[in-house]
């Protein structure tokens, strides 16, 4: 993790900037955040929900109109430089599945799906005709998460978080023969739901070749798991990635967590891609920066704790000291107060300026 903190805009700061920029150019947005002349073109792609403001915001804006299809996503990527896209494939048709095989392949850009696991057997032909068009779209490997929200805050009791697991487990077993039918890996994300032992042994359980890891860089620290042991170990086993920065602020229950622009946050992003690399050289870096209010991980609850073992007293005590240790000095970036156009806008912007750290900085470029 870095010794020293990159400062980040302020709401108040972005407010004044987007309010300019609306006021001057009048335009769609990314023009105002990309080089007049040429866009840099990066190998780092971008994830749905780093567009989760845009995918529910419809007409609410004129100048950053809102998404309705992954063909939108596709080519509003490819434009801003993203070098390919994770993106869902429900409700497609064979015909849009052609649309967007066509215009990846004529941009030379990358996808990976993003799906739904089957939760019953009334749910597979569902899966299975999301994996076909992922598939006839160009995807080999399909993104998936076991739990819909976080672990601490979706269960009340141990047993309610093993039932979910079994549950989890009986879902990938329905997904196994589909995914060898059809050629695709099945990458699970560590998505505040497993720690990395608990992960690794769903991985080591199911010993398939389909069957890996979306090793997401930020989700454990809401574990109280340290970020660069969490790479170390699923490395290894992932197929794609979540790439994303973090910063952490002390509250009354527990601590604050965001995601913030690659590079301005507490994660050594660089000596994590590297390790990616080094055990997978084709891994694709899909950056999944949600633009959103800090969420709160409560971790000085009694609820907290209700599914988790107990940990020796040196690894609470060691996790609470970083975040005390590497806490913001200012407060965590928030869109409350935001109008529906600055929300769109601070998205962008974070998304454009996460790209330009991966070309710059982390090198991820063509």
């Amino acid at each position: 993790m870095k010794d020293s903190h990159k400062s980040y805009r302020s709401r108040r700061e972005f407010i004044k900037q987007s309010t300019a920029i609306t006021a001057c150019l009048g335009v769609f947005p990314h023009s105002a955040f990309s080089a007049p002349n040429e866009v840099k073109k990066s190998t780092m792609g971008v994830a749905g929900p780093s567009y989760a403001i845009r995918w529910r915001s419809g007409d609410a804006s004129k100048e950053v109109p809102g998404f309705d299809n992954a063909l939108q996503m596709l080519r509003h990527c490819e434009s801003i430089g993203a070098g390919g896209v994770q993106v869902g494939s429900g409700k497609w048709t064979i015909d849009f599945t052609g649309k967007v095989r066509d215009f990846r392949e004529k941009k030379e850009l990358y996808l990976e799906g993003s799906i739904k696991l089957p939760q019953s057997d009334n749910d597979i032909d569902r899966f299975s005709k999301e994996a076909k068009y992922s598939m006839e779209a160009g995807a080999t490997i399909l993104r998936t998460a076991c739990l819909s929200g976080r672990r601490y805050e979706n269960f009340d009791s141990r047993q309610a978080y093993d039932d979910f697991k079994q549950h989890a487990i009986k879902s990938v077993h329905r997904a196994l023969p589909i995914l060898e039918k059809y050629k695709l890996k099945l990458a699970i994300e560590n998505h505040k739901d497993w720690r990395v032992s608990e992960l690794l042994a769903m991985i080591e359980y199911f010993d398939s070749e389909w069957v890996g890891i979306n090793l997401d860089t930020g989700n454990n620290i809401s574990f109280l798991e340290d970020p660069m042991h969490v790479i170390e170990s699923l490395a290894p086993y992932a197929f794609t990635t979540h790439l994303k920065d973090m910063a952490v602020k002390d509250y009354q229950d527990g601590f604050l967590l965001s995601e913030v622009p690659l590079g301005t946050g507490q994660l050594d992003l660089k000596k994590m891609v590297s390790v990616c690399l080094t055990h997978n050289p084709e891994i694709k870096f899909n950056l999944e920066m949600i633009t959103r209010n800090p969420l709160k991980v409560p971790c000085f609850t009694d609820k907290y704790w209700a599914t988790f073992e107990k940990l020796p007293a040196f690894e609470m005590i060691s996790a609470v000291k970083w975040v005390r240790d590497h806490q913001s000095p200012t407060a965590l970036p928030s869109i409350d107060g935001l109008s529906d156009e600055q929300k769109l806008l601070f998205e962008e912007q974070n998304i454009t300026d996460s790209l330009a750290y991966a070309t710059k900085e982390l090198k991820l470029i063509p």
